[in-house]
C-alpha cells in the first residue's frame, strides 16, 4: 500500500480561499459586522467611565481614575442600604419569574401540539403571541386599568378578587408593595409566554413522528407520550433556554418598573436598573 502523504493547507491561505470561493455571503454579512461594531463593541469602551470620576468636560479617558472606589461606595458606603435593597428585590422578582414564568410557554408549547386543527391552531398562537409586540407602555396600561381602584370605578380584576375575597377591599392592589411582585411576573407571563413558546413548539415539531408510532405500538397512552418522547426530545433546546434564564438573573428591566412605580411601593419595586438610572443619571 503506497503511503498517502497529506498537505495541510496553511491557515490563512485556506481562509483567504474560502472568502474567494464564497465572497457573496461574506458581502451579506458586512451590515451586521458593522452593527455589532458600532452598538455593541464600541460602547463597550465607555465600561472604563466606572473606574473613574467622570467629568464631561474632561471626557472619558481624560476624567481621574479612582479605581474601585466607585464600587465600594455603593456596596459598602453611603448607598449600601439602597444597593442591597435593590439587589434583594431584582433576584426575587428573577426567581419567582424563572419558577413561575418559564414552564408556562412549554406547556404552551405542548397544549398547541396537540390541536388538530391547522387554522385553530394559528389562531391561538397569534393571540398569545400578540402581546409580545405591544409595547410596555400599553401593556402596563391595560394591567393598570384591570387593577385599577378608585373612587367610582374599580378595574375587572379587581373587582373580581374583592368579590371572591382574595384581596380586602379597602386595599388598592397599585399602592400596596406586596402586590407588586405578583403584579410584575404575571405582566411579564401574559406579555411573553406566547412568544417565548415558538421555540419550544418548533423542538416539539422536530421530534421524529416514528418515535410517538412506536410509543403507541406499545400501548403508550398521551400522558407517556410527553413523558417518554416529547420532553426527552426538548430536553437540548430546554437546557439551552434555561442556562440563558439564569445567566439574565440579576438583569430586570425598568421599562415595566417604572410604569408600575409610586412612592408606597419602593420597598419591593426597587430594582438594581432603576437603582442605576437613579443614582447614575439623576445624581450625576
Amino acid at each position: 500500500m503506497d503511503n498517502e502523504v497529506k498537505v495541510r493547507t496553511p491557515l490563512f491561505k485556506g481562509i483567504f480561499e474560502n472568502i474567494k470561493r464564497e465572497w457573496r455571503l461574506y458581502v451579506l454579512l458586512i451590515p451586521i459586522v458593522v452593527w455589532f461594531a458600532l452598538f455593541a463593541y464600541k460602547p463597550m469602551m465607555g465600561l472604563i467611565v466606572a473606574f473613574k470620576r467622570f467629568d464631561a468636560a474632561d471626557g472619558i479617558f481624560g476624567s481621574q481614575f479612582k479605581g474601585f472606589d466607585n464600587f465600594i461606595n455603593i456596596v459598602v458606603g453611603v448607598n449600601k442600604e439602597a444597593f442591597w435593597g435593590a439587589f434583594r428585590n431584582t433576584f426575587i422578582i428573577s426567581l419567582y419569574g424563572l419558577l413561575f414564568g418559564f414552564p408556562i410557554p412549554i406547556i404552551l408549547a405542548l397544549l398547541f401540539s396537540e390541536i388538530n386543527s391547522n387554522g385553530f391552531r394559528k389562531i391561538t398562537q397569534t393571540i398569545t403571541y400578540l402581546p409580545h409586540f405591544l409595547s410596555e407602555v400599553t401593556i402596563t396600561g391595560i394591567v393598570l386599568m384591570l387593577v385599577y381602584k378608585g373612587e367610582t370605578s374599580v378595574g375587572v380584576i379587581a373587582s373580581l378578587l374583592y368579590k371572591l375575597g382574595l384581596v380586602s377591599e379597602d386595599i388598592k392592589i397599585i399602592e400596596n408593595a406586596n402586590y407588586f411582585r405578583p403584579l410584575y411576573i404575571i405582566t411579564g407571563i401574559w406579555k411573553e409566554s406566547g412568544y417565548n413558546s415558538i421555540v419550544y413548539f418548533a423542538a416539539i415539531m422536530g421530534i421524529s413522528p416514528v418515535m410517538y408510532e412506536a410509543l403507541k405500538v406499545d400501548g403508550g397512552n398521551k400522558w407517556q407520550e410527553i413523558r417518554y418522547v416529547t420532553i426527552p426530545g426538548m430536553a437540548p433546546t430546554l437546557i439551552i433556554m434555561i442556562i440563558m434564564r439564569i445567566g439574565k438573573m440579576l438583569s430586570v428591566g425598568y421599562e415595566r418598573v417604572l410604569l408600575l412605580y409610586n412612592p408606597n411601593i419602593y420597598i419591593t419595586a426597587d430594582v438594581l436598573s432603576t437603582f442605576e438610572q437613579r443614582l447614575g443619571i439623576e445624581t450625576g
